[in-house]
């Protein structure tokens, strides 16, 4: 059977609910050596299945933590099971188990029930992101500007597709992943929110994110909208355009330096050519459209935010009005 016929027939072969058990087998009692990226809420591993030829990721949730045992791991597997897009990670099939063990307590041994909770994904060879993004021989620009174009395409099919918007909430760079032609999917929605047709914002008292992604209404005031996400997105975009590491800060928590760095650093034509000097004029453009969007999707105020349909015209070479009101040399 072949790769990719063995990959197509994987999700109608595996059962729905996975055996703690099996999940160990397959992953070599999840070996640091099977590791193949970490994020917020596990690590995930590459699983070898028992006909050997087939590979898949399987994400490890901490053991009893309130995303395994609680309403965030349910999030994600309703959200994921019934999305089907290019730019969505395919999850196949998952883990939800009740375990004893003997731990120590207060000096006593214990018997207490430990959840493993495992979500089991397509493999992609390529992994996650942020290994490529800050390497010394880093993906080459139009390969870069192919990523955020799917990127923007698997957040338009969440925002605008489904009968109400899912917003993501937790668009990073280790939530992305790669296949092995560079086609990325869009993966980690534990944290998503799906809202009803006629709904846009909710709020939360329970903060949780990455610095320097989150927009500053939910940091602050625990607003989440789909602006909540295009926030995240302009970080992304802005990374990926400039192969430079957002490295936010807890007393900088929206990463304002790095929008501030990347403003005053490619705000010109000739500062984006001295950046990337062996572009055509083609890529340069791309290049500086990033640039105007990534600085838009990042504009503290929600409200001066584009869509993210607005983005994708504009990746897609249309004139969009919103963008017209700013340039990188006229950004505040």
């Amino acid at each position: 059977m072949s790769s990719l016929q063995s990959q197509q027939s994987l999700a109608s072969t595996l059962p729905t609910n996975l055996p703690a058990t099996f999940m160990k087998e397959i992953t070599g009692d999840f070996a640091p050596e099977r590791e193949l990226g970490r994020s917020v809420f596990g690590i995930v591993y590459m699983g070898v299945l028992p006909e050997g030829d087939r590979l898949i990721a399987v994400k490890r949730l901490a053991e009893n933590s309130s995303v395994s045992a609680g309403k965030t791991f349910e999030t994600e597997v309703t959200n994921l099971m019934a999305l089907k897009h290019e730019n969505v990670v395919e999850l196949v099939s998952f883990c939800h188990e009740s375990q004893k063990k003997v731990v120590q307590h207060n000096g006593r041994y214990v018997i207490v029930d430990v959840i493993e909770s495992c979500l089991c994904y397509k493999y992609l060879p390529n992994g996650s992101l942020d290994k490529h993004l800050y390497d010394t021989t880093p993906i080459n620009w139009y390969t870069r500007f192919n990523i955020i174009k799917g990127i923007c395409q698997g957040l338009h099919f969440l925002h605008k597709e489904l009968d109400g918007p899912l917003v993501h909430m937790n668009l990073v760079p280790s939530s992305i992943w790669l296949d092995d032609n560079w086609v990325p999917k869009i993966a980690d929605f534990g944290l998503s929110r799906l809202f009803g047709q006629e709904q846009t914002r909710m709020y939360t008292v329970n903060v949780k994110g990455h610095n320097g992604y989150m927009a500053p209404e939910y940091l602050y005031r625990g607003e989440i909208s789909t602006m909540s996400d295009i926030y995240s997105l302009g970080m992304l975009i802005l990374e990926i355009t400039t192969g430079e590491k957002n490295c936010a800060v807890p007393e900088d928590r929206s990463a304002r330096k790095f929008v501030d760095n990347v403003h005053q650093n490619l705000k010109t034509d000739e500062q984006i050519i001295y950046k990337y000097p062996s572009l055509d004029p083609n890529g340069l453009q791309q290049v500086k459209a990033c640039i105007v969007i990534g600085l838009k999707c990042v504009e503290a105020e929600r409200s001066k935010r584009p869509s993210i349909a607005d983005i994708v015209d504009k990746l897609n070479g249309k004139r969009v009005e919103i963008f017209e009101q700013v340039s990188p040399s006229q950004h505040p």
